[in-house]
C-alpha cells in the first residue's frame, strides 16, 4: 500500500513541538535481532548525498536500560534514550525480541506520545507487536512476518492483519514483513519523502531492487500456525492440509468444526489472520508448486492432485499468486535445477503426497528444502540464518513471478 504525496504533506504539517520530519529515531531493545536493527541504521544513518540521496538525521535510542544484548552475544550501547524520541518525525521499531513478551511500558508511552504529536511510526517485522501493544494498530491494516501473522491477529483482534503484504502503509503508521521486507519499507519511506529518483539511488547503493512486486504468499510455509495446537480448530486445519488432494470447500471445514459458516469464518480468521477460502486456495497453489517442481505430472494431473476442480481453476489461481502459468513455472524451475535433484525429490514427495483419492496424507509440516519458496524460519528469530535460495544466484534465470532477492 502506498501513500500519496498529499497525505505525506498533511502528515508532515501535523508534527508538533520540536519534532522534525528529517529526524529518524530507531528504538532498540535488548534481545533484538541485529539484522533487522541494522536496516534502518543503514538506510537513514549514512550520509549518501554524493549519490543523490537526501540526508536524514538518525537518533539511535535505547528502549530500556543498557547495555542491550543482541544476536550473537553482542552488547550495544545507544547514544540516546527514550527522551530523544521527542525530536523525531519518524520512529522505527525493528523486530521485537519475543512475540510473547510485553514491551516496556515507558517505551509504549513514548510511542503513543510521538504518534499523538504527528510522528510517523514504523514497525519492522515483529516490531508490529510493539505497535499493537501501544494500541497504534487498532482498527488499522498491518502486516508482519507471515509466520507470526496468526499470532498477531489472535492476540490483537482489532488489528486487520494481512499476511500477504510485504509492507502496509496506513499513512502515519507503517508495518513490514520479515527481514528483507524491512528494506522494502525503508525504501518506500524514502520514496514517499523524496521521490522515486532518490529511492532508486539509495537502492543502487544498497544493491537491492528499488521496488519488489508481489507479496509474502510465495514464501508461506505449510506448517500449522504458532499457537494453533491448543485451539479446537487445529484438528480441522490439520485435516485440510492432509486432504488437499481431495475436492472440498469451506462449508466442509465448517461442518467438521461443528460451526456455522459465519462462525467458522470469524474463528478461522482470528486464528490464522486469513479468510478460510483464501487460505485454502493458497495451500493448494503451494502444493501445486511442489508437484510442478518435483514430479512429471501433467498440469491437468497436478490440478487434480491439489484439489482444484479443473486445470483452468489451477491456472487462474497460480497466475494470480505467482505471476506465471504452471507450465512456465516448471520450465523456468527445471532450467536452473539439476535434473537429478528433481528426480530424487519427486521420489520423496510421492511417499508423502497421496494420489487423488488416497485415504492418507501428511500432517501440516514443511515439505523440506526441495521447494525454495517454502523455507521455514526458526521459531525464535524469523528468517535468521535462512539459506539463500539458489534461484537468486547470479546468472541463473529467476522463476516467473519470483521476487528478486536483496
Amino acid at each position: 500500500m502506498s501513500q500519496d504525496s498529499a497525505t505525506a504533506t498533511e502528515a508532515a504539517r501535523k508534527l508538533t513541538g520540536r519534532r522534525r520530519r528529517e529526524v529518524v529515531a530507531v528504538l532498540l531493545f535488548s534481545g533484538g535481532p541485529i539484522f533487522e536493527s541494522s536496516i534502518p541504521l543503514s538506510v537513514f544513518g549514512i550520509d549518501r548525498q554524493d549519490a543523490g540521496v537526501p540526508r536524514y538525521r538518525l537518533l539511535v535510542c535505547g528502549g530500556e536500560d543498557g547495555p542491550l544484548r543482541t544476536t550473537g552475544g553482542l552488547e550495544l550501547t545507544t547514544p540516546y534514550g527514550l527522551e530523544a524520541i521527542s525530536r523525531a518525525g519518524t520512529v522505527v521499531v525493528p523486530a521485537w525480541r519475543s512475540i510473547t513478551s510485553p514491551p516496556p511500558a515507558e517505551a509504549l508511552d513514548a510511542l503513543r506520545r510521538a504518534h499523538e504529536e504527528g510522528a510517523r511510526i514504523v514497525g519492522l517485522c515483529t516490531g508490529a507487536f510493539v505497535l499493537a501493544a501501544a494500541g497504534l494498530l487498532d482498527g488499522r491494516p498491518a502486516t508482519t512476518h507471515w509466520m507470526y501473522a496468526p499470532t498477531l491477529a489472535k492476540r490483537y483482534p482489532s488489528v486487520h492483519v494481512d499476511p500477504r503484504e510485504l509492507f502496509v502503509d496506513d499513512g502515519d503508521v507503517l508495518t513490514s514483513a520479515g527481514t528483507a521486507a524491512g528494506i522494502d519499507l525503508c525504501l518506500h519511506i524514502v520514496r514517499t519523502d523524496h521521490g522515486t529518483e532518490a529511492a532508486g539511488a539509495l537502492a543502487r547503493r544498497l544493491v537491492v531492487p528499488p521496488r519488489r512486486s508481489g507479496g509474502q504468499e510465495r514464501y508461506l510455509d505449510r506448517s500449522l500456525p504458532e499457537e494453533i495446537g491448543s485451539d479446537p480448530l487445529a484438528e480441522v486445519v490439520a485435516w485440510a492440509l492432509e486432504h488437499l488432494h481431495e475436492q472440498f470447500d469451506v462449508e466442509t471445514l465448517a461442518a467438521r468444526a461443528y460451526m456455522s459458516r459465519r462462525t467458522f469464518d470469524r474463528r478461522f480468521r482470528s486464528l490464522t489472520g486469513s479468510a478460510p477460502l483464501q487460505w485454502l486456495i493458497t495451500q493448494r497453489v503451494l502444493q501445486a508448486q511442489r508437484l510442478l517442481e518435483t514430479s512429471d505430472y501433467s498440469v491437468d494431473e497436478v490440478a487434480g492432485r491439489c484439489g482444484f476442480r479443473s486445470p483452468v481453476a489451477l491456472r487462474g489461481h497460480f497466475r494470480r499468486q505467482l505471476g506465471s502459468s504452471p507450465a512456465a513455472y516448471r520450465a523456468a524451475y527445471r532450467a536452473r535445477r539439476p535434473q537429478g535433484v528433481a528426480e530424487s525429490a519427486a521420489t520423496v514427495l510421492e511417499t508423502v503426497v497421496p494420489s487423488q483419492g488416497s485415504p492418507s496424507g501428511r500432517r501440516g509440516a514443511s515439505m523440506g528444502s526441495s521447494a525454495p519458496v517454502s523455507i521455514a524460519a526458526s521459531a525464535g528469530s524469523p528468517e535468521h540464518s535462512l539459506p539463500v535460495p539458489d534461484a537468486y544466484v547470479p546468472g541463473r534465470p529467476a522463476l516467473p513471478g519470483q521476487r528478486s532477492a536483496p
